[in-house]
């Protein structure tokens, strides 16, 4: 059985959990004895976390190209070098680094137009990625990793008679953005594409829930695989013998509550009930967000705890395991309602507890891995709180961690994911 999968792209200048879980997907299902499987980017190149045996080298459907169309009317029809052009490896690494092309404002428009298949997807550009799909065989099945572009479903299916999956996870994080009336259309819209699709896959009973509350779907045919992720090697976490620390690993922004754990950390070192206590940041963020990570830096430095606050840039790699090697719990206290939270598992995984707030999928992902606590009412006076009963209670950070770190090794593997994403596409072939 062939599989193709294509990953809309972040670029890799933060971190993003949607691009991690194609990665994640790609390397479970290759585990697979009979199953081969490939990601060709979209709109920009992935995450850089180990991408290079991955991904195609190749992006379909540029960003710079598909923008400069969508805004610019006498452009539609400009010849195929200016797309090659424009979205050289260069300039979308460039483009990825801006702050237009991870935001929903004023992409409105084009948002609808890749969600009904019109206007955005190209006839040119749909047949050169048919034409380069068939070079090493049809697929069985395409995968398309979000809801966002389902209006490929019904071009893919009309001109290759393949099976459609595509994934869904917090896709109403960037339709929530979109003022009225898109955001309703956009909703309406998925629902009427929904139809193109075989099999709909998502991690968590929550976000099948809120997608078929969102689109009025049925849901029959959308399945749950909680992710997984590659677990480092088992080895005891080493007793701390740094400053007691907090940590925070995600998209350093506002939709992620960073300034929630900055005022937590504040009310803690004000008070100083947990001497030499610290901050440690890490996920990176675009240049959209730089004004408000500036804003909450300066917040900091006004209350006199900028020394105590480590922000590190890198978020992958030997970075990303000594980032966990130096805290002692995670919290990333998100305005939003995940749908998952990839990063609990991250944490877990190295025997880090994690403090969520009680909504979207945290207490759903919690309860599985066992590491950590859930808190409400969401507020940063009950984040503190909870830190500081959590940061004073070492044998209760063992506990969860310990537990955590086990959970993940047992029932979040890329192992399990693997059979249950084979499960689904076998189904279909069957």
């Amino acid at each position: 059985m062939k599989i193709v999968y294509l990953v809309t792209g972040s670029g890799g200048s933060f971190y993003c959990g949607n691009c991690y879980r194609d990665m994640l997907y790609v390397r479970a299902i290759r585990k697979v004895p009979g199953i081969s499987a490939t990601a060709i980017p979209l709109y920009l190149p992935p995450q850089k976390d180990g991408t290079a045996s991955e991904f195609d080298p190749n992006v379909f459907f540029g960003a710079i190209s598909m923008y400069v169309r969508g805004k610019i009317p006498f452009l539609r029809r400009m010849p195929d070098f200016m797309d090659k052009l424009l979205d050289t490896g260069p300039m979308l690494k460039f483009a990825a680094h801006k702050a237009g092309t991870t935001r929903t404002e004023g992409m409105e428009d084009l948002t609808l137009n890749m969600i009904t298949g019109e206007n955005a997807f190209r006839e040119k550009e749909v047949d050169r990625l048919i034409s380069y799909l068939k070079k090493t065989g049809k697929p069985d099945i395409i995968h398309l990793s979000n809801a966002l572009i389902v209006g490929l479903a019904h071009h893919l299916k009309k001109k290759m008679d393949v099976r459609i999956v595509c994934s869904l996870l917090n896709e109403d994080d960037w339709i929530d953005d979109m003022s009225e009336p898109y955001r309703s259309l956009a909703w309406k819209m998925i629902a009427k594409e929904a139809v193109h699709v075989d099999a709909f896959i998502t991690p968590s009973n929550y976000y099948k829930n809120h997608f078929i509350r969102l689109t009025g779907v049925e849901g029959d045919n959308i399945h749950i695989v909680p992710l997984g992720i590659e677990t480092p090697a088992e080895t005891p976490r080493e007793e701390n013998i740094h400053a007691p620390s907090i940590g925070y690993f995600c998209r350093v922004n506002e939709m992620n509550g960073f300034d929630k754990i900055v005022d937590a950390f504040i009310r803690l070192k004000s008070d100083n009930s947990i001497p030499g206590l610290t901050l440690h940041v890490c996920g990176g963020y675009t240049a959209d967000d730089r004004p408000y990570v500036r804003k909450q830096v300066r917040k900091i430095t006004r209350h006199g705890y900028k020394d105590s606050v480590r922000i590190c840039q890198e978020f992958e790699g030997d970075m990303k395991r000594e980032f966990f090697k130096s805290i002692d719990l995670m919290s990333v206290p998100v305005r939003k309602h995940d749908g998952y939270g990839l990063y609990i598992l991250e944490a877990n995984s190295e025997g880090v507890p994690v403090v969520q707030p009680d909504t979207g999928a945290f207490a759903e992902i919690v309860k599985m891995t066992g590491g950590g606590v859930i808190y409400s009412p969401d507020t940063t006076e009950e984040l503190a709180l909870i830190i500081s009963k959590m940061l004073k209670d070492k044998d209760l950070l063992v506990k969860l961690g310990e537990a955590g770190r086990k959970g993940v090794r047992e029932k979040l593997t890329l192992s399990e994911m693997s059979s249950g994403l084979e499960k689904v596409y076998k189904s279909l072939i069957r």
